[in-house]
């Protein structure tokens, strides 16, 4: 077994819907920027998915969450096949947060797609902090709908669009 030396810029990418992007998700990015240079962001379009929030206020989101640091981290949208945008994007891995074994089996068979479609890029698998383990958008986005206090579990910025959002939902009823 030969050890490969680490190249002056490895970069990730951390892909997802982020609908909306959580203190999980955030806790991935932060927890990957120790393995890697550069995470690259990247919100999924998935015609499968109907989210809550638009692909630009997705993104206004995530850029809220990092004023500062663009030098190790990028915003992006992906459409099409993860592998393909990887090493267009020259990517050495993917980034995946795990919360609990129910995440793992679709987690394990597209990290064996990914690596059956190409070889060089890998799939490095993050467990949530235990503070976040319970948390996913989709839990997060029912709470909110009904008025439940998720100001801990979003950044500010997240919790008052989702408040926004919500109370726009009500009047149109």
């Amino acid at each position: 077994m030969t050890m490969k030396t680490h190249d002056h810029h490895s970069i990730a990418i951390y892909p997802g819907t982020f609908d909306p992007i959580t203190m999980g998700h955030l806790d991935i990015v932060d927890r990957a920027l120790n393995f890697f240079d550069k995470i690259i962001i990247a919100t999924a379009i998935n015609p499968g998915k109907k989210p809550l929030f638009t692909l630009e206020e997705r993104q206004y989101m995530i850029k809220k969450c990092f004023p500062d640091d663009y030098s190790r981290i990028e915003i992006d949208t992906v459409s099409g096949l993860l592998v393909d945008y990887a090493l267009q994007k020259k990517a050495k891995a993917i980034i995946r947060g795990l919360r609990a074994v129910s995440d793992f089996d679709y987690e394990f068979q597209m990290a064996l797609i990914n690596r059956k479609l190409i070889r060089d890029v890998d799939t490095l698998f993050l467990m949530s902090s235990l503070r976040w383990i319970y948390i996913s958008s989709s839990i997060i986005k029912d709470a909110a709908r009904h008025g439940g206090d998720i100001s801990e579990l979003v950044p500010e910025h997240v919790d008052r669009m989702l408040k926004e959002k919500f109370s726009q939902n009500l009047l149109k009823k």
